[in-house]
């Protein structure tokens, strides 16, 4: 009996410890298949927005809708890839809205956000840190957005629709009307919950115009799409303050860049909007030619002001007036320069430069109206303005200069 007994004891003890490993290899098991599948989604959408924002080598260039043109032997989407941002309409990563009209739209079908996930994985994986935002329109739309009869169309005070942005042949959407405030808040969330975009622009923001409807529009986007998706606006050179709390960054298409006075008028609203916008702050400055794409003192100045006064993206483009898409533009060799990343903040010089460091050398931006500066080092450095390697530098004010490090590879030119 007593052996009997043993055996019994001994049986149920194997029992329970086989119950027990049984259960550690599920819960093992259950936790391997839930970081397998957070492993799977990560790679989906590729690193994470803050990572890439950290990442990424400076100058940062942007592209507002449209493409460099000036490289005909890549692919289009190779070319977008060399550019750190892109915002544009949500048809070119592949959405479709699901309603003939746009503007009823409340997302995408499940066919296009397939492809778009698609667009962004392939874009992804030829630019890890590029952002991809979606515009969404608010101010105004093709004809073909809304019925013609629709009530969120704006009227003038005789009934007749009003016109919207000239060029493109649009009419005024009234963004004052609560019910088409929040289907535009859904569509920005749409576009956000679709994995295709990181966040959404909203163009022609002027905090002076219909303040109220403004910010109850702004809140709303940015209650539907949540805490960390980013949203842009675009205000040119103007602050704004009203809606600070709910942006992270402005689209500073700087439509005026002939005086001095534009130039400094640039610099403080990009200061400001650093030091003022929610976190992670990512502003967006575009300044454009004066005579031609050849305007490169013009190209460099922008380019080393976004880098002395920001942590943000440039650009150099054509100006809208001209008979060809917006914001179409070169891509130079001068945005090839590996900067590396910022080491401290950009500081005023007493002769009126700015400059600031980086881990692979130095930004230098000479505003518009200030004399000539001279640079000097204590070793010395590569100079992607004047392609040539020495100690001290000239810069022409309107201008401005990357200098590398000795053992930085070369891949910069002024064109």
């Amino acid at each position: 009996m007593k052996t009997q007994s043993l055996r019994y004891k001994l049986l149920i003890t194997l029992l329970m410890m086989g119950l027990i490993l049984s259960f550690t290899h599920c819960k093992n098991t259950s936790a391997t298949d839930q970081k397998s599948s957070e492993d799977k989604e990560s790679l989906k959408k590729g690193r994470s927005l803050e990572k890439r924002i950290q990442s990424r080598d400076y100058p940062s260039v942007f592209a507002a809708w449209n493409n460099a043109d000036n490289k005909p032997e890549e692919s289009e989407l190779n070319t977008y890839a060399r550019h750190d941002l892109i915002f544009h309409a949500p048809h070119f990563y592949g959405l479709e809205w699901n309603n003939q009209y746009q503007g009823l739209a409340k997302g995408f079908t499940k066919k296009s956000i397939k492809e778009g996930l698609e667009v962004h994985k392939t874009l992804l994986n030829k630019n890890p840190n590029l952002i991809l935002l979606a515009e969404i329109r608010y101010r105004d739309a093709s004809t073909k957005f809304l019925p013609e009869n629709h009530k969120w169309w704006m009227r003038n005070e005789d009934g007749t629709l009003a016109e919207g942005w000239a060029e493109g042949g649009f009419l005024k959407l009234d963004f004052t009307n609560d019910s088409f405030q929040n289907r535009v808040a859904q569509k920005a969330a749409a576009a956000v919950e679709s994995g295709v975009a990181e966040g959404v622009m909203l163009d022609w923001w002027h905090e002076g115009r219909r303040p109220k409807a403004r910010i109850e529009l702004i809140k709303k986007v940015r209650e539907a799409i949540g805490e960390d998706a980013l949203i842009i606006v675009n205000s040119n050179d103007r602050k704004i303050p009203k809606s600070k709390q709910y942006v992270n960054g402005l689209f500073m298409e700087c439509y005026r860049s002939e005086t001095a006075e534009d130039w400094q008028r640039i610099a403080t609203t990009l200061s400001w909007a650093e030091t003022n916008l929610r976190k992670p702050t990512i502003n967006l400055l575009e300044t454009w030619f004066h005579n031609s794409r050849e305007d490169y003192n013009l190209m460099r100045a922008t380019t080393t002001l976004s880098l002395t006064h920001s942590e943000g993206y440039c650009l150099f483009s054509d100006p809208n007036e001209l008979d060809k898409p917006d914001h179409a533009h070169n891509w130079y060799s001068f945005w090839n320069a590996n900067l590396g990343v910022p080491e401290k903040e950009g500081k005023k010089q007493e002769d009126g430069s700015w400059v600031r460091k980086y881990s692979n050398g130095t930004a230098l931006y000479n505003p518009m109206g200030n004399k000539t500066v001279t640079t000097t080092f204590s070793e010395k450095k590569y100079s992607c303005a004047k392609e040539k390697y020495a100690k001290s530098f000239k810069v022409q004010p309107a201008d401005g200069d990357i200098f590398l490090k000795k053992d930085i590879d070369i891949n910069c030119s002024q064109k």
